[in-house]
């Protein structure tokens, strides 16, 4: 039946089949319905795996390599196996919602949040392009995944036998393990940190200035927590931006690993990559998330502990639960670890933050005595 012609002139003309003629009828009555309602006639044949694949291909342009093989590789193992076959106008709630469903006792929370994100953004796309009417994806609710193993942080004997044992081995991996501790970085954030942002204070100048151009003889010293290895490089969110002064701890581990680097730079000679990297291979190039795991477990369990029970990332929280037992406002550690409130700190450390009711029942206790 032709519903309308084209801007050249050339007929549109749409079809309905069923297995009965009264079936095929009805599909064309609705066809001709949406036409003259100035809805787009989804086609018929049109799958999710279709919508998922396209989406795959066209939809994630700015993303890095990474986050592309990522998306890729939940869609080809959980989406398209599962739904992937559905003719997407038929696709449903109670579909996804099965689905979903059916995933809890293989994925965790975060994992099931990536695969309906995946599936979202792919129906959206598919909405945009009048492959289907309405995206109902996105009326669908994502249930609570499969326990992951719960995030803990080192005791203050064991932070300081992982110190001990990081200060006794290679410089690059004590530099690593002493500033995660000691100042609450990010792993994502130290593998991107520069020498540049290695910052000295020059009372003569009164300015704050790069170790490599006024040396290690000062007082103060401090790194710009400006960047990470995100793609564009930019930090998690605006105010993990932030400037740190530096523990001399970390002075005299980093102070040590420039010494080494610039000895295995006249090592590599026209090898060296000149990135200004302060964590870095032997040739100067940016150490690997599995680089920094690796090396990090050595230490962990040189220090006595279980080293594939523990991450690097958990240095991170160790710091948190230090300065927490320590008496530091919550305030201040959020500030520290660059939250944009102390809701996120509370909510992420909440193993490792002393709860506020003990500080003030000891203060009613030394008030009014016990």
């Amino acid at each position: 039946m032709t519903v309308g012609y084209t801007p050249a002139g050339k007929r549109i003309v749409k079809k309905a089949s069923g297995k009965t003629k009264t079936e095929a009828k009805a599909k064309l009555k609705e066809i001709i319905r949406d036409y003259e309602d100035g809805l787009a006639i989804a086609p018929t044949n049109y799958t999710v795996a279709d919508a998922v694949r396209y989406w795959l291909e066209h939809g994630l342009g700015a993303r890095s390599d990474a986050t592309v093989k990522m998306y890729n590789t939940y869609a080809s193992k959980h989406v398209i196996p599962a739904l992937g076959a559905r003719k997407l106008r038929d696709l449903s709630v109670e579909d996804v919602d099965k689905w979903l469903a059916g995933k809890t006792s293989e994925l965790g929370t975060r994992s099931l949040k990536l695969i309906h994100d995946i599936l979202n953004r792919s129906v959206k796309s598919a909405m945009r392009r009048d492959k289907v009417k309405r995206n109902v994806v996105d009326l669908c609710d994502i249930p609570e995944g499969r326990a992951g193993r719960p995030s803990k942080a080192l005791t203050l004997a064991q932070a300081l036998a992982v110190l001990t044992q990081a200060e006794q081995g290679g410089e690059r991996m004590r530099a690593y393990i002493v500033l995660s501790l000691l100042i609450g970085a990010r792993t994502e954030e130290l593998r991107a940190l520069l020498w540049s942002h290695v910052v000295a204070y020059d009372q003569a100048r009164t300015a704050w200035l790069p170790v490599a151009q006024v040396g290690w003889e000062h007082d103060e010293f401090a790194v710009y927590v400006w960047r990470s290895v995100r793609q564009k490089g930019d930090t998690k969110t605006v105010r993990s931006r932030r400037s740190l002064k530096l523990p001399q701890r970390c002075v005299a581990a980093l102070r040590l690993l420039k010494d080494a680097q610039d000895i295995a730079q006249e090592k590599a000679g026209d090898r060296w990559k000149a990135m200004d990297l302060v964590f870095c291979t032997r040739t100067g190039t940016p150490v690997t998330a599995h680089n920094v795991r690796r090396d990090f477990r050595k230490v962990v369990e040189a220090a006595g502990l279980t080293g594939r029970e523990w991450s690097p990332r958990e240095l991170r929280h160790s710091f948190v639960s230090v300065l927490s037992d320590s008496g530091v406002a919550i305030e201040d550690i959020s500030r520290l670890v660059g939250h944009s409130n102390t809701v996120v700190t509370e909510t992420v450390y909440r193993h490792q933050i002393r709860p506020v009711i003990m500080q003030g029942a000891a203060a009613m206790d030394k008030i009014f005595g016990s």
